[in-house]
């Protein structure tokens, strides 16, 4: 039991530590508004991470070859739905910016808790590597066959502990962030630079051959 918990602390944290577009957006989404909105954005990338672990223990040796056949077109769907939160929120910044709003202003945009988790949970589920990843791991391990449910189950809590954990920590990074620089033009200049860098990110992920 206690080889499997630490079988999913590791799948946990190695899917979730690298730094990618999603990760990104969580940061400046956290400076921008608030931690209560950074936590629960945070939770919902890790929801998708333990739902993906799910799949894998249950039967993903059989969906991989399914979710492979249609990886082109959904790696195209998570590019454009980044870059679309990419310029949503530098052209929500620079108008911000210029009706001179204050940080405290900005932090009571519309965005609720729940729709900020839901919404993370959807651009995570759109990313079917994740899933790719644990299967490997699950068949590596044997997971899937000679562990028990609730070593199954045990696999998935850790997988979905350490994915939130290192997303909270992020969120926090994130608020510490806004903290810090709680101007307008602080706030702008941040928010530009990580659109930028989703921008980036998302065009890596449709050209890259992997």
């Amino acid at each position: 039991m206690i080889a499997v918990l630490i079988a999913g602390l590791l799948a946990g944290y190695g899917i979730a530590m690298p730094v990618g577009a999603v990760a990104t957006y969580l940061v400046a989404l956290t400076a921008r508004t608030s931690l209560r909105i950074g936590v629960f954005a945070a939770l919902g990338i890790a929801t998708a991470d333990g739902l993906y672990a799910l799949i894998a223990v249950t039967g993903g040796s059989t969906i991989t070859p399914l979710i492979q056949s249609v990886l082109p077109p959904l790696r195209w769907a998570s590019a454009s739905v980044l870059i679309m939160l990419a310029l949503w929120s530098g052209v929500t910044a620079i108008c911000q910016f210029r009706r001179q709003q204050t940080a405290t202003h900005t932090d009571k945009t519309p965005l609720t808790a729940f729709r900020a988790y839901i919404g993370l949970l959807a651009i995570t589920m759109m990313n079917p590597l994740t899933v790719i990843y644990f299967v490997a791991l699950v068949l590596g391990n044997n997971i899937a066959t000679a562990a028990t449910h609730m070593e199954q189950a045990v696999f998935v809590f850790a997988a979905f502990a350490a994915s939130a954990s290192w997303q909270l920590l992020l969120a926090s990074g994130g608020a510490l962030l806004g903290r810090t620089l709680a101007g307008s033009r602080g706030r702008l200049i941040t928010t530009m630079i990580s659109s930028s860098l989703i921008t980036a990110l998302a065009i890596h992920l449709v050209i890259s051959p992997s």
